[in-house]
C-alpha cells in the first residue's frame, strides 16, 4: 500500500472535487458514496426527488471513465429487461445471448423499489457475486461493478419494499438532503448556461478505481479495533426492541467500510471514529425492528446510535 497511497491521494482529491463541482455542499455525501464505491460495495440512496441522486451517480461513473446505465425500475419491467436474454436467430435457427443492461460497470437502479420482488431478486446473484446466470448459463459481470439504487421515502403507493435480502447486501445507506441556502444559490448561477454534469470529465482510470479498492484491504484494522466493531454488532442482536439484527454478512461489510473510510482520510489504520461514524449508514437498513418500536415511533438509526453510544470505546 505505500507505493500506492501518494497515487491514491490524488485520485480521491480528484474526484471529490469534479462531484463537488456537479453537488454543491454535500462533502459528506460524497464521500459516503466513495466509501461505498472504494469498499467494493453497492450504495443504496434513498431521499426525495430532485435532490440530486441521478446526477451524482452519472458524474461518479463519468469521473471514474467507467461504463454508466440506468434503468427505471417500473412494476411491469421483467428479469429479462436487467439481465438479459436468448434471441433467435430467424435465418440460423440458433440463440444467441443479449446482454442486458446489469452488463455494465455502474448501474443505476432508479426508483428500484418500484418493481416487483421477482424483478428485484434478478439483482441479488449481480449484487453478491458479480455475474448473472441466464439459462443455467453463469456470465461474468465487467469489473468494477457496483449497483446505486435510489427510492423515494415519502411516496409509497405502488411500491414494493425492499427485502431484507436485498437491503443487507448494500454496503450502506445515505441520503442526499437539501442543500444549505448558499450552495443553493451557487448551484442556480452553476447552471444558468449549462449544466456542470456536461463538464465532467474522466480523472481516474478504470485500473486506478480497481487499485484504489485493493489498497482499502491493506488498510490496517487493529484487534482492538475489530472488537469495538463487532460489540456494536452484536448488541444489535440483543437490544430491546430489534427483532433482527446485524448479520454476519453484515459485519464483514462494516469492516470493509470503515477500511475504506480511512483511505479516504489519508491513514493507513481504522481507528474508532471510522466505525462511530458509519454505524448508521451502513448498519440501521440492516436491522428489523419489533411491532411495538415501530409504533412506538423508534427508527433503526435512533437504535443503532444509541448502541454506539453504550458500547464503550477503546483506547
Amino acid at each position: 500500500m505505500s507505493d500506492f497511497e501518494p497515487d491514491a491521494r490524488r485520485h480521491i482529491a480528484r474526484v471529490r472535487a469534479v462531484l463537488g463541482a456537479v453537488l454543491q455542499g454535500k462533502a459528506e455525501v460524497i464521500d459516503s458514496l466513495l466509501v461505498g464505491v472504494l469498499g467494493g460495495g453497492h450504495v443504496l440512496i434513498e431521499d426525495v426527488p430532485g435532490v440530486g441522486k441521478t446526477t451524482m451517480a452519472q458524474a461518479l461513473a463519468r469521473a471514474f471513465g467507467i461504463a454508466f446505465t440506468r434503468v427505471q425500475f417500473t412494476p411491469d419491467l421483467l428479469p429479462t429487461d436487467i439481465l438479459g436474454s436468448q434471441v433467435l436467430n430467424p435465418r440460423e435457427g440458433t440463440f444467441a445471448f443479449h446482454r442486458g443492461p446489469v452488463f455494465t460497470n455502474v448501474l443505476l437502479a432508479d426508483e428500484i423499489n418500484r418493481a416487483s420482488p421477482r424483478t428485484q431478486s434478478a439483482l441479488l446473484e449481480a449484487m453478491n457475486e458479480s455475474q448473472a446466470t441466464i439459462d443455467g448459463v453463469t456470465y461474468p459481470l465487467p469489473q468494477p461493478f457496483f449497483v446505486l439504487a435510489t427510492q423515494n421515502p415519502v411516496d409509497y403507493q405502488g411500491t414494493y419494499p425492499l427485502p431484507e435480502a436485498q437491503l443487507d447486501r448494500f454496503l450502506l445507506r445515505l441520503g442526499v438532503g437539501y442543500p444549505p441556502p448558499d450552495d443553493e444559490l451557487a448551484m442556480l448561477y452553476a447552471r444558468q448556461r449549462e449544466n456542470p454534469l456536461s463538464k465532467v470529465v474522466a480523472v481516474c482510470t478504470k485500473e486506478d478505481l480497481l487499485g484504489m479498492q485493493a489498497a482499502v484491504r491493506d488498510v490496517e484494522v487493529k484487534e482492538s479495533v475489530a472488537r469495538y466493531l463487532l460489540r456494536i454488532v452484536r448488541q444489535s442482536r440483543d437490544q430491546e426492541g430489534i427483532e433482527l439484527g446485524v448479520s454476519p454478512r453484515g459485519a464483514l461489510a462494516f469492516f470493509r467500510a470503515v477500511q475504506a473510510r480511512a483511505l479516504l482520510g489519508g491513514r493507513k489504520y481504522v481507528s474508532p471514529e471510522d466505525v462511530q461514524a458509519l454505524a448508521v449508514p451502513v448498519l440501521a437498513h440492516r436491522i428489523g425492528l419489533t411491532t411495538q418500536a415501530r409504533y412506538g415511533g423508534t427508527t433503526a438509526a435512533g437504535i443503532v446510535q444509541q448502541i454506539v453510544t453504550a458500547v464503550s470505546v477503546p483506547t
